[in-house]
């Protein structure tokens, strides 16, 4: 954890000193090499191997690999005084108290007067850790619990102490936020803070749910997760994960620092858990938990549930039932769970769903004040901690809270008085929507959430009546300023033909009214490519005519952003694939998320990039190798990452697979880029802006180039590595990225590479192991070879 959060501070471009102990004996390399205890590579041994991981490690701790050079390995005996240098002390050691106060008592040694210092303790309390500390350490300290792992999970809990300075709590928060991306909540010293004590506590109570309607782990895990807009891993699966010996940990140590009777007891050790840990079944760390994968004799995996009452394997099945499947055709967070609980409220699948969600929603309610002091905090460190659409108070509005606390009263629940209170002024809701603010109850009044300046909200602007014009695939949003923003939101942001329509009148409506363009979404990934089903049901069918219209329709599209006479700039974010990463190209700029996954993987599907994709990758090789280079070396270098379909592993990776370009940018805090994005429209139309000119020419490797890629693809056939399907993929991408039988060195036109570009899209179409790979991936998911 430490090292995962050394990457993280890294990836920000911060200079991070990792430390470790030193090691108390030589291992039997070192020996043999006849080092020494003493010798400083070995007493930094620990660090340096950790830093060394984080190369290999998945998912990768750092946007790019280089970034592992911002981190200096180190022990804590002989680089303490270093400490008296830094801004910033993070201690990451073992959950144990005793550790924990003896490392603290060694920084306040060193510790200079602003140097902020923080632990990352899942739960220990901040009054026990710093016991016997000064009053300027106490000041200066406060937990900053990470998620694991640090760059992934959005949360970091901030838990002040009782002396903990209001500037040290605001400059933490202010670290996290700004600098690492990350999602901050304030808690409050109490055992396991929020996330993971409401957390357990669901999982507590879903054990107890499953027992009291003999559910088995299947159905519970079909029935809590996207169905309850949870993640996939659900309940079990997510149990697996975390390591049933954590989860025991967590739920030790609420129930043994509780001072409430009734929490000690909905905290007690589930008797399954406990069984499961003293078999050593502890989750997929020890080979398996509730679930195990066993290998097949000739190749591939199966998985099997354990079945509690026989304590024994069986194979995984699938849970079918009216609710779940209404809730699997719904569409979002809110309507997934109504479906879920209300299409039959007398389903038992639909009684264990509120029994489950019921339970959490009165405890949430209970610690509101105790973990806590905003609902606000409490919702964001569940969406962002447990990947939950939804916290347990947006959850509550959604499916009525007016109604939900009659049910709950006529079921004898006992209602948290706040919450009657609330609801006898009259109240019908936690959170309300008053133009683009935001609202929530605090104190028995609704309070105005506070706006960032760094900060657009796509949904506020569109809920607050700032659609310019739009359809079912995409909006034109008036981000203030002058500005319009363009929005995907059909499923999956896949672009169709309502999306392609949606960017060319709003391209006709910027260039009359507008100072420049931001193309951006807040979808769960920016565009995953065009839409698949309905390419593979024309090819099928023969409608090859319709195929061509459909790919002049994309390409004319992304033709009419490159040459807007406004700025364009795109902000993508998470997976960016295939036509979505054409929809960027075009942009004058691009502010990637730097959790941003671009990529041009039309290969997978057997076909090649042919919304502009190809002619795009073609003029960065020529704008990269000037009038007078050799183009070979950036085509070659381009058609590999087209072809083997790579995408970058974060927006700073984009530039090594070749898309970044020199204006380009990365912005860290995912909540930004659409703002940062605006000020770059901003800045370009200040400036003076002048669109790329019509009359483009770029100039092509031709038919020698075509010839070394060809042959490279010939190569790698007689290799094994590609198969005749995959050669036939490639032959075609060399004669698009080349430009086809145009001399070596000729300078074509745009539209010349878009027609060679759709010519090969269509011929592949056409191809009956493509329409194969097109199957596979919509039924599955994954690309096939073939």
């Amino acid at each position: 954890m430490g090292a995962g959060i050394a990457a993280h501070l890294a990836n920000a471009g911060m200079q991070v000193l990792l430390l470790d102990v030193p090691p108390a004996a030589l291992t039997e390399q070192e020996e043999r090499a006849g080092a020494s205890l003493q010798d400083r590579a070995i007493r930094n041994r620990l660090a340096a191997a950790s830093i060394a991981r984080l190369a290999k490690q998945e998912p990768p701790a750092l946007y790019a690999a280089s970034f592992a050079q911002r981190i200096t390995p180190g022990n804590l005996e002989d680089d303490l005084g270093k400490l008296g240098e830094a801004d910033w002390i993070i201690e990451a050691v073992v959950e144990r108290l005793d550790i924990k106060r003896s490392v603290f008592e060694r920084i306040e040694s060193v510790l200079r007067a602003g140097t902020l210092v923080s632990s990352n303790t899942s739960g220990l309390s901040v009054a026990a850790m710093t016991e016997g500390r000064g009053q300027r350490f106490r000041e200066q300290f406060a937990v900053t619990h990470f998620f694991n792992p640090p760059r992934h999970m959005k949360l970091v809990e901030i838990v002040p102490g009782a002396d903990t300075s209001p500037e040290t709590a605001a400059r933490l928060t202010a670290a996290c936020e700004k600098q690492l991306g990350k999602g901050v909540v304030l808690a409050k010293d109490t055992p396991n803070f929020i996330a993971n004590r409401i957390g357990t506590y669901g999982m507590l109570t879903t054990i107890e749910a499953m027992r009291s309607f003999g559910l088995g782990i299947d159905e519970v895990d079909a029935l809590t997760g996207p169905a309850m807009g949870r993640p996939k891993t659900a309940t079990f699966r997510m149990l697996d994960l975390v390591g049933l010996d954590t989860l025991l940990h967590v739920v030790d140590n609420v129930r043994e620092r509780s001072g409430d009777a009734a929490e000690r007891a909905a905290f007690a050790r589930p008797p399954e858990l406990e069984a499961l840990v003293a078999k050593g079944w502890i989750g997929e760390k020890a080979g398996g938990g509730f679930y195990r994968k066993i290998k097949r004799p000739g190749g591939g995996s199966d998985i099997e549930t354990l079945q509690l009452d026989t304590m024994t394997y069986a194979p995984r099945r699938s849970v079918n039932s009216p609710v779940i499947e209404a809730a699997k055709q719904a569409k979002g967070a809110v309507a997934k769970v109504k479906a879920l609980l209300f299409t039959d409220a007398n389903d038992r699948y639909a009684q264990f769903a509120w029994q489950t969600i019921k339970t959490v929603l009165l405890y949430s309610a209970r610690q509101l004040g105790v973990v806590a002091d905003t609902v606000s905090d409490i919702d964001r460190a569940m969406v962002w901690g447990f990947n939950w659409e939804l916290g347990p108070f947006e959850l509550w509005d959604a499916i009525g809270l007016e109604r939900s606390v009659q049910r709950m009263r006529s079921e004898g629940d006992d209602i948290p008085a706040w919450v009657e209170d609330w609801l006898a002024v009259g109240s019908r809701s936690f959170y309300k929507q008053e133009g683009l603010q935001r609202f929530y109850v605090s104190d028995g009044a609704y309070r105005r959430q506070e706006e960032e300046p760094d900060v657009i909200s796509l949904k506020a602007l569109k809920d607050g009546g700032r659609v310019v014009l739009g359809n079912n695939g995409a909006s034109l949003l008036d981000l203030g300023d002058e500005v319009a923003g363009l929005v995907f939101h059909s499923p999956n942001n896949a672009i169709g033909g309502d999306i392609l329509t949606a960017i060319r009148q709003s391209a006709e409506e910027v260039s009359r009214n507008w100072r420049g363009l931001v193309i951006a979404n807040e979808g769960r990934h920016f565009c995953v490519g065009a839409n698949l089903l309905m390419l593979l049901l024309e090819a099928q069918n023969g409608d090859f005519d319709e195929i061509d219209d459909i790919i002049s329709l994309f390409q004319n599209s992304m033709l009419t952003l490159k040459r807007l006479d406004r700025p364009v700039v795109a902000a993508p974010h998470r997976m960016t694939l295939g036509g979505g990463v054409e929809a960027c190209l075009p942009a004058d700029r691009i502010v990637f998320s730097a959790e941003t996954y671009f990529g041009l993987v039309e290969t997978g599907v057997g076909l090649i990039p042919a919304g502009g994709g190809c002619k795009e990758a073609a003029a960065l090789a020529d704008d990269r190798t000037g009038s007078s280079g050799d183009l070979q070396p950036q085509v070659n270098a381009l058609f590999e990452t087209i072809a083997m379909g790579k995408t970058s592993t974060s927006g700073y990776d984009v530039a090594r697979i070749g898309f970044m370009r020199p204006h380009d940018r990365v912005v860290i805090r995912g909540e930004a880029r659409t703002a940062e994005a605006k000020r770059t429209v901003l800045a370009m139309d200040r400036e003076g802006y002048t669109p790329p000119s019509s009359a483009r020419r770029i100039r092509v490797a031709g038919r020698e180039g075509r010839a070394v890629l060809q042959l490279a693809v010939e190569n790698m056939r007689l290799g094994g590595l590609a198969s005749p399907h995959d050669a036939l993929i490639g032959r075609k991408l060399a004669h698009v990225l080349a430009g086809g039988d145009a001399a070596p060195g000729a300078e074509v036109s745009e539209q010349y590479l878009l027609d060679l570009e759709r010519e090969a899209f269509l011929s592949l179409c056409g191809e009956p192991l493509t329409q194969a790979r097109m199957r596979h991936m919509l039924s599955t998911g994954k690309p096939l070879r073939n």
